[in-house]
């Protein structure tokens, strides 16, 4: 059922920004290298979301968050997967390990990430 919902959260939300933003389909299916018919059904509902790297391009053409996209359509970011094979005990282990933290707590974790970056770099 949820992948159904997702299907249709990103395909409305698709034609709402892509219309917004006064691109035909053509137009935007031209700029994606998809066809028009492919385009349509997707924002119908009719077709599974597109993959992570035409949802980063979709974000890119309307100017939003390539993350948002990229979660809307239920994928995962293409570069995530790089970072999990090369480290592939300490990624998800430290996904694990947040798992069911608060917003407030992912940035205090994200602050420390970036303090412990900015120290190596000196």
């Amino acid at each position: 059922m949820k992948k159904a919902k997702s299907k249709e959260a990103f395909g409305k939300k698709l034609r709402r920004e892509r219309t917004a933003a006064k691109i035909t389909l053509r137009k935007f299916a031209a700029q994606l290298g998809v066809s028009p018919t492919y385009l349509s059904q997707v924002e119908q509902g009719n077709f599974p979301p597109m993959t992570a790297e035409r949802a980063t391009k979709i974000a890119e053409i309307l100017g939003g968050n390539p993350d948002d996209w990229v979660a809307l359509a239920d994928r995962i970011p293409d570069d995530l997967e790089e970072r999990v094979r090369k480290h592939p005990n300490d990624m998800p282990e430290l996904m694990r390990l947040a798992t069911g933290c608060t917003p407030k707590q992912f940035e205090e974790i994200k602050e420390a990430i970036r303090e412990i970056k900015r120290k190596k770099r000196k």
